[in-house]
């Protein structure tokens, strides 16, 4: 496995298409990213625009991961925008092209945020789960602790509520 990692690319046009269609993908082959499958392009970009917005003129990071020249994985590193919340982030939009999973990407991009977070000085990186798909398991391997869980609070389609589960990881670090 080698992954290329980039912080904070240029939001080029391409890189836009690129991560739509990775997010397209990833919803359709069952990932919890904001949607329920089947999606299209037309579908998704309408918060992909949102979350480019809070990329180029706000304090979120895109962080992207490259095998050889292909787009395989990303995630937003976001602010809380709350001065009270300055010592840690969220993490959200963890994808990873599904034709690649089983290869360790996915891991490798949560140690990369991870590194990241402790560059930053952050004490605790945070992420939400849609329960149900094992991604618990993923997240705990990871050092990632559940903290709590919304009941219910997602609703896929009427009948089908899961509950969003609250996970965090502490980088003890004294972030002020």
């Amino acid at each position: 496995m080698n992954l290329r990692f980039v912080l904070d690319p240029e939001l080029t046009p391409e890189l836009r298409e690129q991560i739509v269609a990775l997010w397209v993908d990833v919803t359709n082959a069952g990932g919890a990213v904001g949607f329920v499958a089947p999606v299209t392009a037309a579908e998704v970009r309408p918060l992909a625009e949102e979350t480019f917005a809070g990329l180029a003129d706000g304090p979120d990071r895109l962080l992207v991961g490259y095998a050889a020249d292909r787009l395989v994985g990303i995630l937003i590193i976001s602010d809380n925008r709350f001065h009270l919340k300055t010592h840690w982030r969220v993490l959200k939009r963890v994808m990873v092209h599904p034709d690649t999973q089983g290869q360790g990407y996915g891991a490798a991009l949560m140690r990369e945020a991870e590194r990241i977070g402790r560059e930053l000085g952050l004490a605790a990186l945070h992420v939400t789960v849609r329960d149900g798909l094992g991604l618990g398991a993923f997240y705990g391997r990871l050092g990632y602790r559940e903290v709590g869980r919304l009941p219910a609070a997602l609703r896929l389609v009427p009948g089908d509520d899961r509950d969003e589960v609250l996970m965090w990881l502490d980088l003890g670090t004294a972030a002020g």
